[in-house]
């Protein structure tokens, strides 16, 4: 079917009765007339005949771009088609075949690099400078840490200590430390088998695997161990 393959000037005088718009729709045939047009504009041309003559081809090999035939074309005529529109082979072909051709990721500039290189270094920084603001932050209150849960389990035992109304007031700060990821090793007074890694005996003797009472609890951040719980044997 010759008219298909046509330019727009001649498809007008080959099928006037036709509206071949509508026809090439319905028959599922691929149409890239905007993205040659775009390509066009770009490149400063504008028309079928100066790109025609730009680029040294036929007209009715445009007709065949818009269609969808570009892995029918020749070489070298694509390759033409691209020069005079500015661009490479690459990106002619995956904007005409795009289920075939896939249009590569250009290397990064210069001065993407080192933006790339900044924003990597300023993450680094911020990182590092929040562990240390954390770990500052949990030296300062190392004494609380260790002291306070004891004092709140025996506050919890004795609902008439006054000391029982102020454990909500200081519920902001545990959960501060758990969004740091501080975490106790055991709550105080449970009975678990002694590990040296872990425990630190405040009294008495024990063999590691021996059950021993949590007095103090310890605290650890992720896989760091900060301070060992204080435990007696039972």
């Amino acid at each position: 079917m010759y008219f298909l393959k046509a330019p727009d000037s001649l498809r007008s005088r080959i099928c006037p009765f036709i509206n071949l718009d509508e026809f090439l729709v319905t028959a599922n045939i691929p149409d890239y007339s905007l993205q040659l047009q775009r390509l066009m504009q770009q490149a400063g041309i504008s028309s079928d005949r100066e790109l025609s003559q730009k680029a040294g081809v036929p007209e009715l090999q445009l007709s065949r771009l818009r269609r969808g035939l570009a892995l029918q074309t020749r070489a070298d005529i694509l390759l033409k088609i691209s020069q005079a529109l500015q661009i490479s082979l690459n990106e002619l072909l995956a904007t005409f075949a795009p289920d075939y051709v896939e249009l590569e990721s250009p290397a990064p500039t210069a001065i993407e690099q080192e933006y790339q290189r900044l924003q990597s270094t300023i993450e680094q920084q911020r990182s590092s400078l929040m562990q240390e603001f954390q770990l500052s932050s949990v030296q300062i209150l190392e004494s609380w840490m260790l002291q306070w849960p004891t004092a709140a389990s025996k506050a919890q035992e004795n609902q008439h200590l006054r000391a029982h109304k102020l454990l909500p007031l200081l519920r902001p700060v545990e959960q501060l430390l758990e969004h740091w990821g501080v975490e106790s090793i055991a709550p105080v007074g449970v009975e678990l088998p002694y590990n040296p890694q872990h425990h630190q005996l405040i009294e008495g003797i024990a063999q590691p695997g021996e059950p021993v009472k949590v007095r103090y609890t310890g605290y650890r951040q992720g896989e760091k161990l900060l301070y060992r719980a204080k435990v007696s044997p039972v």
